[in-house]
């Protein structure tokens, strides 16, 4: 009876010895497998977060771009603004101080035509000028200006009246005799102030009406005959929009 009891014995240990191996697991009571699945997940998340985050910021970069663009096109208009306003004001004192010098009785015929003549083009010229700054009358500048440059092409008034009339006509998107009046500015007074800014007029009413190749063309002698200056920096800014 006790050797029957004690083969039972020996062969249940064997059995409990050739049992297939518990599975490893941690102190949660989770396996290997299952752990190695969860930390998958977890760096797969983080991975996607980054992405995002990456993402976030390409875009947060790419608008500090366009508004630093934008700010600096504002500023080159607020430039000019102020600019031009200063050369009115001062075309205007001139105006003012030609008119109260001149004589009241001429001393002679020829000296009473050569002041007629002088009074006559300073007062069109500020009247067609009073139209625009003084009076918002802008369809009346534009006949007004036309008028003073057939009568006076050869004035010193004559590169501002046509850049003036070239804005205009712009404005109203009257883009070929626009650019006949920008063209006058590039090609006959290429000593005038308002050059560099008629160029940049030409290369924007080419981008109007789908000349691409030769609003490059404009931009470019822009930003190589007057480099440096705020009418270069806007033709990089429409060269690099292109």
């Amino acid at each position: 009876m006790k050797r029957a009891v004690l083969t039972t014995a020996i062969l249940l240990s064997i059995g409990v010895a050739s049992a297939a191996p518990a599975p490893v697991a941690d102190a949660t009571g989770s396996s290997t497998e299952d752990r190695v699945a969860r930390l998958e997940r977890i760096l797969q998340a983080k991975q996607q977060s980054e992405f995002q985050t990456l993402q976030r910021l390409d875009t947060l970069q790419q608008e500090v771009l366009d508004l630093r663009g934008l700010n600096e096109q504002q500023g080159y208009q607020i430039d000019q603004m102020l600019q031009r306003q200063r050369q009115l004001y001062e075309e205007i004192a001139n105006l003012s101080a030609k008119s109260a010098q001149a004589p009241i009785v001429a001393t002679s015929q020829a000296s009473s035509t050569s002041s007629s003549s002088t009074l006559g083009e300073t007062a069109s010229y500020e009247h067609a000028v009073n139209l625009v700054l003084k009076q918002r009358k802008y369809d009346e500048a534009i006949p007004a200006f036309r008028g003073f440059i057939k009568q006076y092409p050869d004035s010193t008034y004559a590169a501002n009246a046509n850049y003036w009339l070239g804005q205009l006509l712009y404005n109203k998107s009257d883009f070929e005799p626009a650019k006949q009046a920008f063209d006058t500015v590039v090609n006959r007074f290429k000593d005038s102030n308002k050059r560099a800014d008629s160029l940049v007029k030409l290369g924007m009413i080419a981008e109007k009406v789908g000349k691409v190749s030769s609003a490059k063309v404009y931009y470019q002698q822009v930003i190589k005959e007057y480099a440096n200056s705020a009418a270069a920096r806007l033709a990089q800014q429409q060269l690099s929009a292109l």
